[in-house]
């Protein structure tokens, strides 16, 4: 599947992008309404475009509308938020 939207792969723990046949991912954790953000993934081929922004910039939002606290163990999310305040309220 060939797409350029990202979406929540609930059976992998992960949101996920695919661009160009190869996938960037965002894995995660979900506990006592806390999602643990625990590593992403950018290919290669697809660094430097804004991919790993894209997924988190989606994966903070959707812990958002799911009431959902977060914990961006992942250093690049945790980058994300801090360059980009406007998450910050989501800080477990």
């Amino acid at each position: 599947m060939e797409s350029d939207t990202v979406r929540d792969n609930r059976d992998r723990h992960r949101f996920e992008i695919e661009v160009e046949g190869h996938t960037a991912h965002a894995d995660y954790t979900i506990d006592d309404g806390v999602i643990t953000f625990t590593h992403t993934l950018v290919p290669p081929a697809l660094e430097g475009r804004g991919i790993a922004s894209r997924l988190i910039r989606h994966a903070l939002g959707d812990a958002r509308a799911r009431g959902l606290k977060v914990v961006p163990q992942c250093p690049f999310v945790a980058a994300y938020i801090e360059k980009h305040p406007e998450w910050a309220d989501l800080l477990a």
